[in-house]
């Protein structure tokens, strides 16, 4: 209990575990005793940023680029909205549209441009035809990285309908906005604002170190494995775990090994040598065939890192927060086992605990409505099987009981439909006015949700949440029912 926050502590008195925000959910069954090493991405995982501060950083530099390449300078009166971006949305780069898809691929809300469409428009543009929600129309928004620009997007879209003269398709202003915020990172300009008042961007966890100390004391061989490059990776993780200045410990002894510039989802399945750097961050060598405790290195692929480390498979643990160019990718390529940082999960189980009478009361309707529906089915039935047969005098007095029946369950029905729809805008609305809740939409879950269960073994809000469990912790999954069985 030493040192931990007062929260976590006082849960864990309680209850003998943290508070549900920072526990850790199992979709697949994981020994933690047969794991060797464990892999780090940086970014958004490793790396928590403080997403207001940083979001808004590159909305406002994109902006910046485009009236470079000639767009209004009125642009620069869009604001960033927050609220308005989530993981999980789809962005249809023809239409100009952006939307939540649940886990069937239904277009369960949609905007165009920053205004809401009405139910008649989405299901005319994604229900009346079967439609693949794949590149290059479609492009899934699956990282916290991609968020500035689908507002940016979005503001754009809205923008160039009142101002048609200046207007330009939604395709082209998807492809400038991505242009430009790819060389906002790329080209070390926005890293530079992050790195000259880092704390303002980045969240310093007290628990980091002490997870990553407990891990391997444990035994387990780590590693970061990184698209940032060397000098923007050893600022930040100086800032973390210590830059081995004035006493404090330097980040590095923690791990086993650094990868940078990793290139990934390319680093899964390419063929990129891996390269060895030294201290200052220089190439010194290509082709590395094995990697001393320790070594810095560049670039590099799956397999080739496999070989030189001496690790592969499911005795790999590989932590991210990228849905696709961390977990979907790695699962697929190189068979490691997967555990994504979900950062949402703190606020949306806080939400769920505060709207925990606003869920019971949708369930509760929804059993309700259900057991109506079923109930109005069965007296059309009977109704019709009774229009068939010649009736005799009861018959009709039967008749005209069992549907005045009808009638007052329709009328039921139509009550709690209204109550039902009522109850499921509240709580949507109470999560996020704009898109509800990011895991699920309505009773399925969304498409977001889907996938975390497909294809994450495990997933949690921060690295730092291992540290309340054992090194040799059996994570096992919750039983796995179909409908007959719950």
């Amino acid at each position: 209990m030493k040192d931990l926050p007062s929260d976590i502590a006082e849960a864990i008195v309680k209850t003998g575990h943290p508070p549900l925000q920072r526990r850790i959910f199992v979709n697949r069954n994981l020994r933690m005793d047969s794991i060797d090493t464990i892999g780090f991405d940086m970014d958004y995982t490793l790396a928590r940023y403080f997403r207001e501060p940083i979001e808004n950083l590159a909305y406002t530099m994109t902006i910046d680029r485009l009236i470079d390449r000639g767009y209004p300078k009125d642009i620069r009166k869009l604001s960033y909205d927050a609220d308005f971006v989530v993981r999980g949305l789809t962005v249809d780069k023809e239409l100009g549209n952006t939307i939540k898809l649940d886990r069937h691929s239904h277009a369960s809300i949609a905007y165009h441009g920053r205004d809401l469409m009405d139910k008649e428009t989405r299901r005319d543009l994604y229900r009346r035809d079967r439609i693949r929600f794949e590149a290059p129309r479609f492009i899934a928004v699956d990282t916290f990285f991609s968020l500035p620009e689908i507002c940016l997007f979005a503001n754009l879209v809205d923008y160039f309908e009142k101002h048609p003269k200046e207007g330009l398709d939604p395709w082209q202003i998807y492809e400038d906005v991505r242009i430009c915020i790819d060389a906002v990172h790329r080209d070390g300009s926005m890293k530079s604002i992050i790195k000259s008042d880092i704390g303002k961007y980045i969240e310093n966890d007290p628990l980091l170190s002490r997870t990553l100390h407990k891990l391997r004391s444990a035994g387990k061989k780590l590693f970061v494995l990184t698209n940032s490059m060397w000098d923007y990776t050893n600022h930040v993780m100086s800032f973390l775990l210590g830059d081995g200045k004035d006493g404090n410990p330097n980040w590095r002894t923690f791990f086993d090994a650094v990868v940078v510039g990793a290139n990934k989802p390319n680093f899964w399945s390419g063929d990129e040598p891996l390269v060895k750097l030294n201290d200052k961050g220089i190439a010194t060598r290509r082709g590395i065939k094995t990697i001393d405790k320790g070594g810095l290195f560049m670039g590099g692929n799956a397999e080739d890192f496999e070989k030189a480390f001496g690790y592969s498979g499911d005795r790999v643990l590989y932590i991210g927060d990228h849905l696709y160019g961390d977990i979907v990718r790695s699962k697929r390529n190189v068979m490691w086992r997967t555990a994504l940082i979900v950062e949402e999960l703190e606020d949306e189980i806080q939400k769920n605990q505060e709207a925990h009478e606003l869920l019971t009361e949708v369930r509760k309707l929804e059993v309700e409505r259900r057991r109506l529906d079923e109930l109005c089915n069965i007296h059309r039935q009977n109704l019709l099987l009774l229009e068939k047969s010649e009736l005799k005098e009861n018959e009709n007095e039967q008749f005209n009981q069992l549907r005045a029946e009808r009638d007052n369950a329709k009328a039921e029905l139509k009550k709690t439909l209204t109550e039902h729809d009522d109850a499921e805008l509240k709580l949507d609305q109470f999560f996020n006015k704009h898109w509800g809740r990011v895991f699920k939409q309505g009773q399925d879950n969304s498409r977001l949700g889907q996938q975390i269960e497909r294809y994450a073994c495990i997933y949690t809000s921060r690295v730092s949440n291992f540290f309340f469990y054992s090194s040799y912790q059996y994570f096992r999954s919750p039983a796995d029912l179909l409908p007959h069985e719950r």
